[in-house]
């Protein structure tokens, strides 16, 4: 069954969708907005959560820049079989290095379309919200290596969406996404 034929069966293209952002800048509250809008549409999606991924894909693997890029190639990976098999496929990762999320791109590119969305907060604004506490253990030195605090985060040099986190609600970035990715699956 070739991936056109997958495609249309489902009415829509496969696409991997990548939201990217420091911890607490909205990447999970917004891909769960933007599926359950999708879903409500018709459209076939599969939410990929950094947090869920860590106990199963990813559970043998810790927070060393190793650690981190091997993280994001599964994903990658996982989500372009995804998208080829025609599901829009959205991936909620931190993925704090610009050559990892690339990388990324460079491989699903290959069979289905790539949009990085980057939801771009400020730190101030990720540290207010910090719902597990993280920023301030890592403030304390109870975590080490936490990106924004004493590792970094690559902003994206190019996404398809930059999504203001710091003003606009859930709903109003969710919408913003979805009306972008409409656009992207159509057949």
């Amino acid at each position: 069954v070739s991936q056109a034929e997958r495609w249309k069966l489902g009415g829509h293209r496969g696409a991997v969708i990548w939201f990217t952002g420091l911890s607490g800048a909205g990447k999970s509250s917004v891909s769960n907005a933007v599926e359950s809008l999708l879903n409500s549409k018709g459209i076939r999606t599969y939410l990929l959560d950094g947090d869920n991924i860590r106990h199963g894909l990813c559970q043998d693997l810790g927070f060393s820049l190793q650690d981190r890029a091997e993280n994001i190639r599964r994903v990658g990976q996982v989500s372009k079989l995804m998208a080829d098999s025609g599901v829009v496929t959205l991936a909620a990762l931190i993925s704090p290095y610009r050559a990892d999320r690339d990388a990324v791109r460079a491989s699903v590119e290959r069979v289905a379309p790539f949009v990085e969305v980057y939801l771009q907060a400020s730190l101030e604004t990720c540290e207010g919200r910090d719902p597990k506490g993280l920023y301030k253990m890592a403030r304390e030195g109870k975590i080490k290596g936490f990106t924004g605090i004493d590792d970094p985060y690559e902003e994206p040099m190019s996404p398809e969406l930059i999504l203001d986190s710091n003003q606009k609600t859930v709903e109003e970035l969710a919408k913003e996404t979805c009306d972008y990715i409409l656009n992207v699956i159509k057949l």
